[in-house]
């Protein structure tokens, strides 16, 4: 019987002896193949008769026992069957608190195969390997934070899984990709490319990103397979309101405002630029590194927005709302650090930065899980990649009108709250571009 050797050199993937008519790109050391292509050219060759040898590996059986302390809703399992019948491939998009993480433990649990988990931060690394622990009875590896520590069930980094390829690249027969719209990016997309496990599954609430490479995640893990809204799991998670709140600026606000405003439109007309996507308005931000009036023009707004974001009216509505919500547990978000911090101190409430070390986080997050902190004031850090249990009431001071932030924030909020009725309070600036950014987001939320 004809034979190939398949082997890696570098971060490629080789293999020699190959004779036959179809053609494959052929390298320096041979034959050259995307790793993450391996079993589907393995299966090919094997269909005309080639023996297939290897030398890196190919046993992905889990030597651990795994308990299953846990049972699916019938969303989950439906959601699951789909993943199943595409070949243990593809996305999952369910909204944040209706259990993802359950979806890949059971999988794990069905298949008895190794397991790679990739999140985008630490803190949701430590997340799943404790409920890994809880809910499997199995302790997982940790590759980040420091550690590298490869087992049969492994917790990685998005950063970390890319810096470290070599050492998983032929580990694991199945890769979860948590919070999958992150993996596009350039550097992150080498996990998927450079790793030749057969079985892949990406979970997220919010799977379009704004320069849309999320149209590379079917390549990279499989089609979308399941999607619900929140709108559709009621009964499951809180029920939930949104209201939005109408405040003025203040004359000097008004006037900075306004002459900002109509600098930065009056270049958008000298050069008639129209913006129809996010990647319109990348192209003035490359045009401004070469172009002095666009990057004056691209100042004038973002001043103009941090008015708008920190207006003294924002804050007079959500002293209005802190009083009526005393008793409730209530996370603030804003698009500016500055007015966080701000927040905090005017109202005496615990923040969370880029700048918050890991242990006060931390501190803040258990006491407000325990019910001990109610009230919480975040800039972008809570969006994703945090367990935060117990808000029922949350209030977008500023936001963008991205659709992936709109949906995280009130994912915030869905988790089952026992019949009580969550809600969101959206502050917005009377007559100014902020009406139009809260517009999109309603639109982008009702086309979900």
């Amino acid at each position: 019987m004809r034979a190939v050797t398949f082997f890696f050199k570098g971060n490629d993937l080789y293999f020699r002896g190959y004779s036959g008519k179809r053609m494959f790109p052929e390298g320096r050391f041979g034959y050259r193949i995307l790793p993450m292509e391996f079993f589907r050219v393995k299966e090919e060759l094997e269909e005309e008769g080639y023996e297939v040898i290897t030398k890196f590996n190919t046993d992905f059986s889990l030597r651990e026992e795994l308990k299953g302390d846990f049972s699916l809703r019938e969303y989950q399992e439906e959601a699951l069957d789909k993943w199943y019948s595409n070949g243990n491939r593809g996305v999952i998009v369910l909204p944040t608190g209706a259990g993802k993480t359950f979806l890949a433990l059971e999988a794990m649990r069905e298949l008895m195969t190794t397991t790679l988990i990739v999140v985008p931060t630490l803190s949701l690394m430590h997340q799943w390997r404790a409920k890994i622990s809880e809910y499997l009875g199995v302790i997982p590896g940790q590759l980040g934070g420091g550690k590298k520590e490869i087992k049969g069930i492994t917790v990685s980094t998005y950063d970390s899984a890319h810096l470290n390829l070599r050492m998983i690249r032929d580990k694991f027969g199945l890769i979860v990709f948590d919070e999958v719209h992150h993996l596009p990016a350039p550097s992150y997309r080498t996990i998927a490319l450079g790793s030749i496990s057969p079985y892949r599954m990406g979970l997220t609430a919010t799977l379009e990103r704004s320069d849309e490479l999320h149209e590379m995640i079917p390549r990279l893990v499989g089609e979308e397979v399941f999607r619900l809204s929140p709108d559709e799991l009621k009964g499951y998670l809180a029920d939930y309101e949104i209201k939005r709140i109408y405040v003025d600026l203040t004359e000097e606000e008004r006037a900075e405002y306004e002459k900002l405003r109509d600098k930065y439109l009056s270049y958008l007309r000298s050069r008639n630029i129209k913006f129809r996507s996010g990647r319109d308005f990348e192209k003035l931000v490359l045009a401004s590194g070469k172009d002095v009036k666009a990057r004056e023009a691209l100042i004038a707004h973002q001043k103009s927005r941090k008015i708008v974001f920190n207006a003294e009216g924002k804050l007079r509505a959500l002293e209005k709302i802190l009083k009526k919500h005393e008793k409730d547990q209530i996370i603030i978000f804003s698009e500016y650090t500055s007015l966080v911090e701000e927040i905090g101190e005017r109202f005496l409430i615990p923040v969370i930065t880029h700048r918050t070390r890991k242990e006060e986080r931390e501190f803040i997050l258990e006491g407000f899980s325990k019910g001990e902190i109610t009230k919480i004031a975040s800039g972008k850090v809570l969006d994703e990649g945090f367990d935060v249990q117990g808000a029922r009431i949350g209030v977008v001071i500023s936001g963008s009108g991205q659709r992936r932030q709109y949906i995280q924030r009130l994912g915030r909020l869905l988790r089952p709250m026992d019949g009580k009725r969550a809600i969101l309070y959206e502050v917005v600036s009377r007559r100014t571009a902020e009406v139009s950014t809260a517009a999109r987001r309603r639109r982008n939320w009702r086309s979900q």
